[in-house]
């Protein structure tokens, strides 16, 4: 059986795909700092830094991935960005902040993509 953690690193393999094949440069995965936990990835699309929350679903019943980008998440990721920012030289750098939903079926041993929604500016 595939626990959570596994539907979480696949998803986030299968965002990172997506997003090459739309253009967008993979610069980090899984950017962490001390205790305040990760960015999931981090890319170069166009002019623009983005710092790219991933969430990935087989079922709708506790909401839409992007709802559990709660506020508190939600600014970690922003204080996260401002250290990869600081440790990059990137301060004349556009930022975007993103959200990749992945919807999947799963059953014991195989995990199918049903479709991925990129929302830019999410937050």
């Amino acid at each position: 059986m595939i626990n959570k953690k596994e539907i979480g690193t696949i998803g986030e393999e299968m965002a990172a795909e997506y997003l090459e094949k739309n253009n967008y440069e993979i610069l980090e995965k899984n950017f962490r700092y001390k205790r305040l936990g990760e960015i999931d990835i981090i890319s170069r699309e166009s002019d623009n830094i983005c710092f790219i929350e991933v969430k990935t679903r087989s079922t709708l019943k506790y909401g839409l991935p992007r709802e559990s980008v709660n506020f508190r998440k939600r600014e970690n990721i922003k204080k996260l960005a401002q250290i990869y920012i600081n440790r990059h030289n990137m301060h004349d750098e556009i930022i975007r902040f993103d959200v990749v939903e992945i919807y999947i079926e799963k059953n014991q041993d195989n995990i199918n993509l049903k479709e991925i929604k990129l929302i830019k500016n999410a937050f």
